[in-house]
């Protein structure tokens, strides 16, 4: 009986956590891939090497509707796409940035961009891998 405990035990730890299964259970955003790279010595991208800045990515291919950067502090950059993630995808359904938050302009929920959530909103922002590849530049992907 210990024997099939402890087997039991090693089968569950070694299944439940997997780092880059992500699931989008959000109804409104698809699921695209792509990867690009953010240079910070670029002058559209050099405010993100300051904490608290954030910064609108539309380049073609980069998430639903473009990506939204932020410098979270102590080296952590945060990656978010652009779409309203409690909207369907309209006009209106593009974030923009408002200091350190994200605002949806179809209802003005505001995201703060440290945890991608708005209050009383079902679904966070839908939020993307950041890999560091030197100190001035990083890679987003899905």
């Amino acid at each position: 009986m210990k024997y099939f405990s402890l087997v039991l035990l090693f089968i569950f730890s070694f299944s439940s956590c997997d780092k880059d299964n992500r699931t989008n259970n959000n109804p409104y955003l698809p699921n695209y891939s792509f990867d690009i790279v953010i240079n910070m010595n670029l002058p559209q991208y050099a405010t993100l090497l300051y904490p608290s800045n954030g910064v609108y990515i539309n380049t073609a291919g980069a998430g639903i509707r473009g990506l939204i950067v932020f410098n979270a502090g102590s080296g952590n950059y945060l990656a978010y796409d652009a779409a309203c993630p409690n909207q369907s995808l309209t006009d209106c359904s593009t974030m923009t940035i408002s200091g350190i938050n994200a605002v949806c302009a179809c209802d003005n929920a505001n995201y703060s961009m440290f945890t991608g959530l708005a209050a009383g909103k079902q679904y966070p922002m839908k939020t993307y891998r950041v890999q560091m590849i030197d100190a001035t530049s990083f890679r987003v992907f899905n």
